[in-house]
């Protein structure tokens, strides 16, 4: 009851503050659970998300663990509306684990893969948290881009929340190994359903992101072959970063 009033609430204040326009609705599933990975650029990211789907069963929202020691109302409020506090810098599998089967069961969760906020609006490399939650639970990906009209969030702008279609869950498993080469694909696979919706739902004459930074070129195949597995980053941000 708590979670629909305070969802609802959310509803109104967002639209008497910004222009919202929810693009996709309908690929987000209601009889299974899911992984929503959308791009981060403002604080109050999670809020759009959310009054974006508005329908359906609580959402497991990811979020840092300082959050729930700002003060004992705002730590009451976040365990009420589903955020899930995550450790950063250290390994949290209990955490995953915990989530892992909610999402098994049939719950969605939102989870920001790249872990914190963008400062140039432009994606940034994403973490494998997103993509080990979507395999372990064998559930489909839903890609979300968040457009701003002025690249960053502004009061009284207009926003679009733009959901895409499902990355099947038989494409985002990673095997038993986890296999590195797998989530290298799967995180370019995002990255471009990412771009293929800002290009679809940009606004008129808004320019391009600035590009991103170089990342470091993968290792050679003989090396991977003897890599370690890829372990869950630790912070797979849900909230201000």
């Amino acid at each position: 009851m708590f979670y629909c009033l305070i969802v609802a609430g959310a509803w109104l204040v967002w639209h008497l503050a910004f222009g919202i326009r929810v693009i996709g609705r309908e690929y987000l599933p209601r009889d299974r659970g899911f992984v929503i990975a959308p791009n981060h650029i403002s604080a109050i990211d999670p809020v759009f998300i959310v009054i974006a789907r508005f329908w359906g069963p609580r959402l497991l929202i990811l979020g840092k663990e300082e959050l729930f020691h700002l003060n004992p109302f705002l730590t009451w409020m976040f365990r009420n509306v589903g955020v899930v506090a995550v450790r950063r810098g250290a390994g949290d599998t209990e955490m995953l684990d915990t989530v892992i089967e909610k999402v098994r069961g049939g719950r969605g969760v939102l989870i920001f893969p790249e872990g914190t906020r963008s400062k140039t609006g432009q994606p940034g490399h994403l973490k494998s948290g997103a993509f080990v939650i979507a395999s372990a639970a064998q559930v489909d990906m839903i890609p979300c881009r968040i457009i701003y009209r002025h690249t960053f969030m502004r009061v009284f702008s207009r926003v679009r929340v733009c959901f895409g279609p499902p990355i099947p869950a038989a494409e985002l498993d990673l095997g038993e190994k986890r296999s590195g080469a797998k989530l290298r694909q799967n995180r370019q696979r995002l990255l471009a359903a990412w771009e293929e919706l800002y290009q679809a739902n940009k606004f008129p004459g808004q320019p391009e992101p600035a590009a991103p930074a170089a990342r470091p070129a993968p290792q050679p195949e003989a090396a991977q072959a003897d890599a370690p597995a890829p372990q869950p980053d630790a912070h797979p941000d849900g909230g201000a970063a």
